[in-house]
């Protein structure tokens, strides 16, 4: 018989619990949760809810009564007209998603998953995002309060890169996003791919992040990431992501990706075509930078001082800005691949990735930046601007 389940008194994670077990391990946050006091707490939730409900019916039978009287009183009173007119009420503002509202015209999203007690255990991915971090706040002006960082490091439970935690980022990212705005999301953490079910892929497989409790709530898709952060865009807005994943050529599925060969010739494909649901934005500009292509995988790699594991492609992607600050996009991509393949010919490069040159984890560079985008634009002649 299969265990039931209950959520991580700590994280909030879904856990299956085991028939007869009285306490459970969360694999994610470490916290043990009593089964038994979980069944008294919700037993007692419940009676309080049902308490509440019955006062709860019993007040607003008062204030419909009272606002009864009123509408009576108002209507038998005369009044002149107004030469406004009527006009619609703002909406009420909904409740912030995070801990803190968004701030600025800049702000990011940087998400580390690490996996940690895991198989398959990424050791550079905070390393990744906090170097990005300190990339955004020190040379593109991003306010430090304006960036979310989320990574099993982080003390807060609501921080940890659970799927529910992602989803809840991602959706403050573009929160309130008007025209100036400038949003980063950068990812640094397992992808995959899986059959694509409602035909809109090229290559027939829809590409997907893996959070931290992907084993159990599953992993976020392309097609979900496209209508959170790219679709709700608005004109004058921008949008860049930095993916460093496996299969994250086309993660966030936007319309076009650039082919861009050894000699740095490139061209548009057109990925959109095949989609019956529109994947651009609502006027603003969405560009992604991803480590390889769909059907390649990206690597960790030593880098800085010698002893920091990190993702090749972030580390290439700040090399790059750092080194000729406003450079063009086509700019980028070129000096991300020189990068890349300096690092695996073991030639000598100077500034904080050089230790890519002595050791890659023994594992062959073979991959090659993407970049796809909302829209075609001239990659060389657009600068980046973050």
């Amino acid at each position: 018989m299969s265990g039931r389940r209950i959520r991580c008194s700590w994280c909030g994670v879904q856990l299956t619990v085991p028939p007869r077990a009285q306490n459970i391990q969360c694999a994610v946050c470490k916290a043990v949760t009593q089964v038994q006091q979980h069944d008294r707490l919700l037993g007692q939730a419940q009676s309080s809810l049902h308490d509440a409900t019955n006062k709860l019916k019993g007040f607003l039978n008062t204030v419909s009564s009272n606002i009864n009287s009123m509408v009576a009183a108002v209507n038998s009173y005369p009044m002149q007209a107004s030469s406004y007119g009527s006009y619609a009420q703002p909406a009420r503002p909904i409740s912030s998603l995070m801990p803190f509202s968004a701030k600025g015209k800049k702000r990011a999203v940087l998400c580390a998953v690490s996996y940690y007690g895991q198989r398959h255990r990424l050791k550079g991915t905070v390393n990744d995002v906090r170097c990005m971090k300190y990339f955004l706040v020190e040379r593109m002006g991003f306010p430090n309060d304006s960036i979310l960082l989320l990574s099993e490091e982080e003390p807060n439970p609501s921080l940890i890169p659970t799927k529910y935690n992602i989803r809840k980022a991602l959706h403050w990212l573009v929160q309130g996003c008007q025209s100036g705005d400038s949003l980063v999301f950068h990812y640094s953490g397992h992808g995959s791919q899986q059959r694509d079910l409602n035909g809109d892929e090229i290559d027939g497989y829809d590409e997907m992040l893996l959070p931290v409790d992907h084993q159990i709530e599953g992993t976020i898709l392309d097609d979900e990431i496209n209508a959170t952060i790219v679709k709700p865009l608005p004109s004058g807005a921008k949008l860049h992501a930095i993916i460093d994943a496996c299969h994250s050529g086309t993660v966030l599925d936007l319309p076009f990706l650039c082919r861009m060969n050894s000699e740095g010739y490139y061209v548009w494909e057109d990925h959109g075509f095949l989609s019956s649901t529109y994947k651009g934005t609502s006027g603003g500009l969405a560009i992604s930078f991803s480590a390889c292509d769909d059907h390649q995988v990206s690597v960790d790699t030593m880098a800085l001082s010698g002893n920091a594991v990190t993702g090749a492609m972030t580390y290439s992607f700040i090399q790059a800005a750092q080194k000729e600050p406003g450079l063009t996009y086509g700019r980028l991509l070129n000096s991300m691949s020189q990068i890349i393949r300096d690092a695996k010919a073991g030639t000598h490069l100077n500034g904080p990735i050089s230790a890519l040159l002595r050791k890659v984890l023994g594992t062959e560079l073979s991959q090659v930046p993407q970049l796809s985008s909302s829209a075609k634009f001239d990659i060389y002649s657009k600068p980046l601007s973050l």
